[in-house]
């Protein structure tokens, strides 16, 4: 049987390109907001595609999962860094949010490995049903998408990038301004969400954790 490489898997490909594109995004982020946010979308969008090609091409790996996670992670927390800059007086929230995104993700990650699945976001039908319902796809596709809007909009408008006005009246609304009010209640959901998902990982890690040490009781009982 040939050598199967799976860091040439397109899905994987597709996840080394969202790394490239978040990177080079990073170094227009405080003096080039427009090609930024153009190399942040195209990062964030590709994500759509990396999972359709693993189901297409049957290329589904661990590795994808946990580069997905990673890279998600990792390019909306610069966006974050940024964003703080811009509005000190809000560094804290960005700092908790930082804190309940990463800790969330790797409880839930660490969880699903040690359960033998492939990816974070497959949750059984016994399991948590905020999180059932919050990886149905179209859930997680607009909750997801929502978040990013959010913090585009604010990011861009810290450089009075406001778009066109879409007001129907007289009192002008500006496109960027209504992607930040109407994305920000689905952001504090998402990140809501983050909270169920880090307690329900943790119960299981510590649930898996007593089990095993109730077994191993048992065990040394037995042998003496």
């Amino acid at each position: 049987m040939a050598d199967i490489n799976i860091f040439l898997f397109v899905p994987n490909l597709i996840g080394f390109l969202r790394v490239i594109l978040g990177i080079a995004s990073l170094f227009f982020m405080t003096t080039q907001p427009i090609v930024a946010m153009a190399l942040y979308w195209s990062s964030a969008f590709a994500d759509v595609f990396d999972g359709m090609a693993a189901r297409h091409f049957n290329q589904s790996t661990t590795f994808g999962a946990v580069l997905d996670m990673v890279s998600d992670r990792c390019t909306t927390l610069c966006l974050w860094f940024t964003c703080a800059q811009f509005y000190p007086d809000y560094v804290v929230y960005f700092q908790l949010l930082a804190i309940l995104d990463i800790s969330s993700h790797w409880f839930q990650m660490y969880d699903a490995l040690t359960q033998g699945k492939t990816s974070h976001k497959l949750i059984k039908l016994d399991e948590n049903p905020v999180l059932r319902f919050y990886y149905w796809k179209p859930v997680l596709f607009s909750l997801c998408s929502a978040n990013e809007l959010f913090f585009m909009a604010i990011y861009l408008l810290h450089f009075d990038i406001k778009g066109m006005d879409v007001s129907p009246t007289d009192m002008p609304l500006y496109f960027w301004e209504l992607i930040r009010d109407i994305s920000l209640p689905m952001m504090v959901a998402k990140h809501a969400v983050g909270l169920v998902q880090l307690y329900a990982a943790s119960s299981n890690i510590g649930g898996a954790d007593q089990l095993r040490h109730i077994r191993e009781r048992e065990a040394a009982a037995k042998n003496k």
